[in-house]
């Protein structure tokens, strides 16, 4: 079936979370709801860890390029620079591992909604609209 219906049955993501009772498709649906919900905070969470970059490592790289080819000449090989680049690879490891997280939790949700439940739909909805109520304040708090 290509269209939304309500039932307390269905298959979500894998043969195995197989919905045949409404308890089961009221668990499936609070299950839902909090990925939506995790979603919208590992959202949040990927902003503040892209902010901490911008303060901690306020020189560009090209400036840190010049620097430190500057600092070679003098032969210093635990330079400031270099721990600033370290730092820097760090961030950036963190905030890769992060947005993989967070693209296999969106495929996840777009999955259970495409099984054409309405009840994972509306979770779906409804995760997302707490998650962004509870996590976007976040974002102002230092």
């Amino acid at each position: 079936m290509m269209h939304f219906i309500f039932s307390d049955t269905a298959v979500l993501l894998f043969d195995f979370w197989s919905v045949h009772s409404p308890a089961g498709m009221a668990l499936s649906v609070l299950v839902v709801l909090l990925l939506a919900v995790l979603y919208e905070g590992i959202k949040v969470g990927k902003a503040k860890l892209l902010h901490q970059v911008l303060v901690n490592l306020p020189t560009s790289i090209s400036q840190q390029a010049i620097a430190e080819t500057d600092g070679e000449s003098a032969g210093s090989d635990s330079s400031p620079v270099s721990r600033t680049h370290h730092r820097w690879y760090l961030y950036h490891f963190g905030q890769s591992l992060i947005h993989v997280i967070q693209v296999v939790i969106g495929y996840f949700i777009m999955l259970a909604v495409m099984s054409y439940n309405t009840w994972i739909f509306l979770g779906v909805v409804l995760g997302s609209a707490v998650g962004y109520y509870l996590a976007y304040p976040l974002l102002s708090m230092a």
